[in-house]
């Protein structure tokens, strides 16, 4: 862990074992974050996540796994749909609170609400700020082909994850590093960063951070399904990227004679090729070789609508795709 350092601390000051915590998060990984300060005698006063939700085919309504967590600790829960208006917010700003941790809540925060607490509302970003801001920081991070991303542990203000930064935790990615992977790895992190910076809000009584280069920001967009699929006129690299970056979701996909082929697992081959983009090279079961714009692409991993993951061998015991042909 980095601790950032500034010219002038909070001025605030409190009583540690009288330290008032609430924390706000919705998935899982958030969830890892609550767990981490539950474990380590952290227990938040109350919690904040988003209503439950319609899941699966019976569309049942779902606890989100904080509230499943914080019921499990019987932890009071909260859910407004919105902090928008004073109606929403009013009920919380009449509880004192020192300080709360925010974790992927997915609510936007007004600024009644970050004027809230007395040490403000720290947020557990997963990346190192300013480098991908927003929504899907994992995803793009994986896309651009970055070697190292990270945890920061910044102070929520008005904008888009430019809070100033209290501290970091570097995290290497992996050449087959998914965004399933990366995400557990940067929960975790997430989770003893949080720790870290609140035992050392206990022990000095105060905060440091630093503001963030706005030049160097760049910002991570919402990753939805046409993000998704593959376009073999990029360069197998690129390519191969995306389909770790989609893994699990959405899942990189395309079309192929009319069915959906979403893409689980590929390598880069050293061979060049001059044939069209799209086209399928060798059908062999130890892959499929697929021409790029630049580069050739073997699948190792592949799911057809309705089946089941499966390795290249097993698809191609069930499908007659010859070389030759165009794979979307």
């Amino acid at each position: 862990m980095r601790f950032v350092t500034a010219s002038a601390p909070c001025l605030a000051y409190f009583t540690p074992s009288k330290m008032r915590l609430a924390f706000a998060g919705t998935p899982d990984f958030a969830a890892a974050v609550l767990a981490a300060l539950i474990d380590n005698g952290l227990k938040p006063e109350f919690v904040l996540t988003q209503p439950d939700r319609a899941q699966g085919r019976g569309l049942k309504l779902a606890a989100s796994p904080v509230k499943q967590l914080a019921s499990a600790h019987h932890i009071p829960v909260l859910q407004p749909p919105t902090l928008k208006t004073a109606d929403a917010h009013a009920p919380l700003l009449a509880q004192p609170l020192d300080v709360l941790v925010v974790a992927a809540y997915g609510l936007i925060l007004p600024q009644p609400i970050l004027d809230w607490p007395r040490f403000g509302c720290l947020n557990v970003h997963a990346s190192l700020l300013p480098r991908w801001r927003g929504a899907a920081p994992i995803q793009h991070a994986l896309l651009a082909g970055d070697t190292q991303t990270g945890i920061t542990l910044m102070q929520m203000d008005a904008g888009l994850d430019t809070g100033a930064m209290i501290a970091t935790r570097e995290v290497p990615i992996s050449p087959d590093d998914t965004t399933g992977s990366l995400h557990d790895a940067l929960a975790s992190a997430g989770a003893a960063l949080a720790v870290d910076v609140l035992r050392q809000l206990e022990k000095n009584g105060a905060l440091t951070s630093v503001p963030q280069d706005n030049i160097l920001a760049t910002y991570a967009s919402k990753i939805d399904k046409s993000h998704a699929r593959i376009d073999w006129t990029q360069d197998a690299a690129t390519i191969e990227r995306a389909i770790r970056a989609f893994n699990p979701v959405p899942g990189a996909y395309l079309l192929w004679n009319g069915m959906l082929l979403k893409l689980w697992r590929a390598v880069l081959l050293p061979d060049a090729t001059t044939a069209t983009p799209g086209t399928v090279l060798t059908a062999r079961p130890q892959g499929i070789d697929v021409a790029c714009r630049t580069g050739v692409l073997r699948i190792l991993e592949l799911q057809p609508a309705g089946g089941k993951r499966q390795t290249a061998a097993a698809f191609l015991a069930g499908h007659s795709l010859l070389p030759g042909c165009q794979l979307g």
